[in-house]
């Protein structure tokens, strides 16, 4: 029997995460592990009016790249792909895969030039998606492998993420409508604001946001969504941070992870696993050792790590600051082919001040009308 979350997750997407129109041209990308929610988004797309690219990417295509492809061909950059972001107005992408750790031992080097070569996908993404000629959702289905990772049964973790979209209330559409109204008044308050300050464990990091705006996540863009985030000022960024929870970047886990920026730039980066992959990521290219991003996380509905940056970056009560790329809605200027996202967790004796003030204690923050738990 077909679970009826599916079709909600699938018409919330086309009708209120994208607002589809008649003979916009829409891509529809996953791997074959999500192919319920694949022909749920293609069934709710083309009853919309809209004109459908549909590829299904089959799993272990990335193993053989990595383990079969020259330089040259890692670093090729296929003209179909910037083709096909040029040309669609918006894009569903469904994530998904039978194995999260296929690419554990892969020279991190080979992953580098790849992403390298990317780059330029990744800049008209961002650039399109600030011109508001563009628009992406991207999910995560519920899979054995991303249960496994999260340490759940496949039950308990279709349970997880459906409940984190709240896609078991009976109009899913109104609660994110409700949740983007929570979520603006901590965005008009931030954009009033020019320092922030982050305390907590073995972390006291400041940065200005002086000229940088802040957005406000509600379902449109990453799903489940719940976050309000912005770009630092690249060389504001001074101390130091120990992330909570293990980073996870292209199939690689880092755990441990401190890292110390003097001016913007991370000076020193430790870690108790992974730190040679972590080392040569922020050394991949001149933006990768910047941060991008800086996000509260305020989807109170996710309360566990689960080992996937799709949630963890939301967890109520965490924040998260990215390496590398930027994004260009915000006014940050940092360029680069990585953006990793670590999550810092607030919950017990973090602090946030912004302009010398408290505005969040304990994961919690202090204004009522800001997203709550």
């Amino acid at each position: 029997m077909k679970d009826p979350r599916i079709e909600k997750l699938a018409n919330l997407f086309v009708e209120y995460s994208l607002k589809l129109k008649p003979r916009e041209i829409v891509a529809i990308n996953g791997d074959a592990v999500a192919a319920p929610l694949i022909r749920a988004c293609y069934r709710a797309a083309l009853r919309r009016g809209a004109f459908v690219v549909c590829d299904v990417v089959l799993g272990g295509v990335a193993d053989i790249l990595y383990a079969e492809a020259n330089k040259e061909q890692l670093q090729w950059l296929s003209p179909m792909m910037l083709y096909k972001v040029r040309k669609i107005d918006a894009s569903i992408g469904i994530w998904a895969c039978e194995n999260t750790k296929a690419l554990t031992n892969v020279d991190p080097k080979r992953v580098a030039l790849t992403s390298l070569a990317r780059k330029p996908v990744m800049k008209l993404v961002m650039d399109r998606t600030a011109a508001k000629t563009f628009r992406w959702v991207g999910t995560q289905w519920p899979c054995n492998a991303s249960a496994q990772d999260a340490e759940m049964s496949l039950d308990e973790y279709e349970e997880f993420v459906f409940g984190a979209g709240h896609l078991d209330d009976p109009n899913p559409i109104q609660t994110w409508k409700r949740i983007s109204k929570e979520q603006q008044a901590l965005t008009d308050f931030m954009n009033r604001r020019r320092q922030i300050r982050i305390v907590a464990e073995d972390t006291d990091l400041t940065f200005s946001v002086k000229g940088r705006t802040w957005i406000n996540c509600d379902g449109r863009l990453n799903f489940p969504d719940g976050e309000v985030f912005t770009g630092p000022v690249e060389e504001t960024v001074e101390g130091h941070i120990k992330y909570s929870f293990p980073a996870v970047h292209s199939g690689r886990e880092v755990s441990g992870v401190r890292l110390t920026f003097e001016r913007g730039k991370v000076v020193k980066a430790e870690a108790d696993k992974g730190l040679e992959f972590l080392r040569a990521m922020i050394a991949m290219d001149k933006g990768s050792c910047y941060l991008g991003e800086a996000a509260f996380g305020t989807n109170y509905n996710v309360k566990r790590y689960t080992k996937n940056t799709l949630f963890d970056e939301k967890i109520g009560g965490t924040i998260h600051l990215a390496l590398g790329a930027g994004y260009p809605e915000t006014r940050n200027k940092n360029r680069s082919g990585l953006h990793w996202d670590m999550v810092c967790d607030l919950r017990k004796g973090g602090e946030i001040y912004a302009d010398g003030d408290l505005i969040q204690k304990n994961g919690r923050f202090l204004n009522k009308r800001f997203p709550q738990p």
